[in-house]
Formats: C-alpha cells, structure tokens, sequence
C-alpha cells in the first residue's frame, strides 16, 4: 500500500477519539477517518482493503453501515460526511466501519513510515480505552464486566495472532512494541528477558501447546478462563487450585456458564493442595515439546503490576516434570 501525496491528519488522542463511534455494541472509526489519518483518498483506501479481503472477513472485522444506522449516525454532533477525503453530499454508498480488531489488520496492509507513526497512535488510544474500563471497573455492572472481559480477550487473542504474522516485518514490529506505555509500567509484564503486553504472553504460550496445559494457580477466577479460550481445540487443559476466596475468584455460575458456551474446551479442575506460593504453566506433559513457566502472578493479575513470566531451563525440568506428575491424581476441585 503506497502512500500518497496528500495532507495528513496531525495524530492525538482528541483527533482520533472524536472519529470513534459505537455501533453495533462495538467502538468503530469509519473508512473515511481513517483513510484521512493515513493519508489517503477514501476509494483508493478501500479499494487496499478489498484487495486484501479475506482478512476482513466477518462484522468482527469490518461491516458496512445500514440506512438505519446512517440516520442514527448523523445525529453525532463530530459526525460530517465531508471531511476532505473525497466523500461528499453527493455519497453514493453507505461508509464501511471497523472494528477495533479490524483496525489491528489494517496494520498488516499498510507500509511505510507514516502508517507506523499514525497506527502507533491508533494503538494508544484503544489502549487508554481499556485502561480506563479496569480502573473504573467498580463502577460497572457484573453482567457489563463479563461482556467487556470476553471482547477484551477476544481481541487479545486477534492481536497475538497478528503479532505473529508482523515478527518479521520491522516496521510494524515498531507499532506492536507501542502497545505498552513504558512511562506507566502498566499492563505489561517481562517475559523472557521482553517487554510483552500481559494478556498476550499467555494468549501466546496457551497456543504453543499441541496436546495439554496445565496451570497451578490459586487466585483464579473468569479471567483465567479467559485466556485458556486461546488453546487449540482438543488440547487437555488441568488448572490445579485452591481458588483463594478474593474479590474476583472463581465461582460456580461462572464456571458453568463458561463450559455452555465454550464446550470445544476440554477443561478440569483438581485441589493444588495448599502447597504452592508461585505459578506455573506446564505445556505438552510428557512428550518432546514439554516446557515449564514459572509465573510471577497470577494470570487473571498481570500486567497490573510489574511481574514476570520465565520460561524453565532444560536443565532443570525434570524437577518440575516431577512436580507436575504428583499433581495429576489430585482429587476434583469443587467450586
């Protein structure tokens, strides 16, 4: 995607605040505002996109507005059809919005020096968003939360996915180590030696697993089954716990509500046997891929405070092979 020679949107939280919109249930920017943010004439924007189609594929992505939601639309007061980008009141089409999962995409289409600074932006806001969610979060409603906790990690999960794919793109590499502002210490953790947004190291050690996950956490609660939704299917998934009574621990409603509506996720609970201070992950018990992560908090909690996730040295696992097999005839956990 070549950019091109035109004037271009100066970048900051207001600019790109007032571009978003709630539709559908989802916060969205319309392909105007962003072909305006990243320099470009609305068609020639979208003709980019179809080109790359199928990674736009489903309303997560992208979807184009309704005439309902055009009249609903245009009763925003930052709502203007023309906005310099080569739509006017003569529209002839209905303007396509993306979602904040398609906004990441978009990072995957677009080259150049400009697209990283503009998206880096992008990145920020959505991220101030979120942060503002967590902090706010007594103000919420139970059933809200839940909601907010299932899209929070679903588009965790796309952004891993796209992650992967940039690891050997330089320049977008640049926008994806900008989702953590390193002045807060915020919602990050050390994984390895990295900087890593919390949420997306485990998303990304959960994937790496072919046949089990085994997990020995004691404050656990509807953000550790969150994440484990990042798993491949038929892969055995144990969580040993005590389940600690705190605020946001692990009850019975919430744990049979996440097995109706996730049944592909082969899940058990077992007693950890009040022994254990630390976290650990076990990846591919017992065969040529087994690895073992020593956690400094507990998944539902990182990123809350500086923390660490440390993957076992090879000359050490047998110790914690050992640990994990004394640990799989453990009796059920009742919740």
């Amino acid at each position: 995607m070549a950019e091109e020679n035109k004037e271009i949107v100066i970048v900051d939280d207001k600019t790109i605040q007032e571009k978003i919109y709630l539709i559908r249930g989802q916060k969205v920017m319309l392909d105007a505002d962003l072909a305006e943010i990243y320099g470009y004439e609305t068609k020639n924007f979208n003709r980019q996109v179809k080109n790359n189609a199928e990674k736009f594929e489903g309303e997560d992505f992208m979807f184009q507005l309704t005439d309902e939601e055009m009249v609903e639309l245009s009763r925003c007061k930052n709502f203007t059809l023309n906005r310099g980008t080569g739509r006017g009141s003569n529209i002839k089409y209905n303007p396509y919005a993306f979602t904040e999962q398609g906004i990441y995409m978009l990072m995957t289409v677009l080259r150049g020096e400009l697209a990283v600074k503009q998206s880096r932006a992008l990145v920020r806001t959505f991220k101030q968003m979120k942060d503002f969610i967590i902090e706010n979060q007594d103000f919420i409603g139970s059933k809200e939360l839940v909601q907010i906790a299932v899209q929070t990690n679903q588009n965790t999960k796309d952004i891993a996915e796209i992650k992967s794919q940039m690891a050997t793109k330089e320049d977008l590499k640049k926008v994806m180590d900008n989702f953590i502002d390193p002045d807060t210490y915020k919602h990050f953790l050390l994984m390895n030696g990295d900087k890593i947004e919390a949420d997306v190291a485990y998303t990304k050690i959960y994937k790496s697993a072919k046949k089990s996950i085994y997990v020995i956490d004691n404050y656990i609660g509807l953000k550790t089954l969150e994440l484990l939704r990042a798993a491949k299917d038929n892969v055995e998934i144990i969580v040993f716990s005590d389940n600690v009574k705190n605020k946001d621990m692990l009850t019975k409603n919430i744990l049979n509500d996440f097995r109706k509506d996730y049944p592909n996720i082969n899940l058990k609970m077992k007693v950890a046997g009040e022994k254990y201070h630390d976290r650990y992950i076990a990846i591919d018990y017992g065969t040529e891929n087994e690895a073992f992560y020593l956690c400094g908090a507990s998944s539902k909690d990182a990123g809350n405070k500086i923390s660490s996730i440390t993957k076992i040295e090879e000359s050490s696992k047998d110790m914690y092979h050992t640990m994990f097999g004394g640990m799989l005839n453990n009796k059920d956990l009742k919740i």
